[in-house]
């Protein structure tokens, strides 16, 4: 038997941690001497001390490490951290599309922004459309694209494109709709013909991933207060080059249409 002391020592856990594990019934003592309460480990929980250790490192909450403990079946242990693996990138995801985003804000004199004024004809396209949250944009948009890749392939006639409700943005839920243009739009599946509307757009173009695109959005808004009068109607995105023509995100380019009438 080991006292909680020298338990504490072999695996790196204080006596203060140990003590809440043993209340969270999470890692019990072998022996409690019932005249003392002095707490007293076997040899053989040194290694779910350091199991234990581990997963909370990597901020798996009291209530999985138990179930993850508990769980005689390898694969549903490994499913368990697999999932939490998955929350922790979803985390560091965001945490790192801040960083890229606060950097951009915090430079002290920005580039001024290039924006072109441009009209755009009505087309119809090959498009999947549909209402969702804001928190639901990344994967619909992911569907939403290999469709159109099946459906229209080579006879895409220019980049993939898009058009975003401002309810999407000011509600977190609106209407999208993400389009390839080609000559022959097809029917099938959820890919079918639209028709966009002839619109003038303030158009400027963001330089790298998606991360910080609302820096780009900010500047072209305040381009358009500054300089034009904006209009009722969806933004429109174009994917210049993006994660389907180069793996390099740096050489990623989104344009970023504001719909606007000119003043004077």
């Amino acid at each position: 038997m080991l006292t909680i002391g020298e338990f504490s020592q072999l695996t790196h856990l204080s006596v203060r941690t140990l003590r809440r594990y043993h209340e969270a019934t999470l890692l019990e003592p072998a022996v409690v001497d019932e005249a003392t309460g002095y707490r007293y480990y076997a040899v053989d929980q040194i290694p779910t001390a350091q199991v234990i250790q581990r997963l909370r490192e990597l901020d798996v909450p009291l209530g999985d490490v138990r179930r993850i403990l508990r769980t005689p079946d390898p694969e549903v242990r490994a499913t368990l951290v697999a999932d939490h693996l998955e929350r922790l990138e979803d985390e560091l995801t965001r945490t790192r599309a801040a960083v890229v985003s606060l950097r951009r804000l915090l430079r002290p004199d920005p580039a001024p922004v290039d924006v072109e004024l441009r009209a755009e004809p009505a087309r119809t396209v090959a498009a999947v459309e549909g209402v969702l949250g804001a928190h639901e944009v990344e994967s619909w948009f992911a569907g939403a694209v290999a469709e159109l890749d099946a459906a229209v392939g080579p006879a895409a006639a220019g980049p993939l494109g898009g058009t975003y409700e401002n309810a999407l943005f000011q509600e977190e839920r609106g209407h999208a709709l993400l389009y390839l243009p080609t000559a022959a739009p097809p029917r099938t599946g959820r890919v079918h013909p639209a028709d966009l509307p002839p619109v003038e757009l303030a158009v400027t173009t963001h330089v790298g991933e998606h991360d910080g695109i609302e820096v780009t959005y900010g500047r072209l808004g305040s381009w358009v207060v500054e300089n034009a009068m904006a209009v009722a109607g969806p933004v429109r995105e174009r994917y210049l080059v993006g994660p389907r023509d180069d793996p390099d995100p740096a050489a990623w380019r989104t344009e970023i249409g504001w719909p606007v009438f000119r003043v004077g």
